[in-house]
């Protein structure tokens, strides 16, 4: 069965997300530790250092992380769909809408502090991942 590659266009999406927060994780970690004297090879486990940078800083290289949790089970949920037959119009677009969702949650964490906001837009993007799966589990068990 042939793969519908439009599909996984989301899934290239957030990787390429990830990518421009890792870039701009080290845009502003590295002049942050530079700032308050950090030597790197003191900052070998992560939080030796944290309370020494600043809470935007921080925010950023949380974001990153967080990027490499939840948007897992998304990239193993779209390749088996992609894998057995699904990714009809349906599923791409709630592909493209988790995406949109886990981009605004990156700036709304970085950007505001208000974690109401940021718990609203991670549940958003939970509740899209969850109808994702559950159309994935109906297509599976019905046939």
């Amino acid at each position: 069965m042939p793969i519908n590659v439009e599909f996984l266009h989301p899934v290239l999406a957030l990787i390429v997300w990830t990518l421009v927060m890792w870039l701009w994780m080290y845009a502003t970690r590295i002049p942050a530790m530079q700032k308050a004297q950090i030597n790197p090879d003191d900052a070998r486990h992560p939080g030796t250092y944290g309370d020494k940078l600043p809470a935007n800083v921080r925010s950023v290289a949380d974001n990153y992380n967080h990027l490499h949790e939840q948007p897992t089970v998304f990239y193993a949920l779209m390749f088996f769909a992609a894998l057995t037959g699904g990714g009809d119009h349906f599923a791409t677009l709630l592909a493209w809408i988790y995406v949109g969702l886990r981009v605004l949650h990156s700036f709304v964490q970085i950007l505001s502090p208000k974690v109401t906001l940021r718990f609203l837009v991670f549940a958003l993007a939970s509740i899209t991942l969850i109808v994702l799966a559950g159309k994935e589990v109906l297509r599976i068990t019905t046939g």
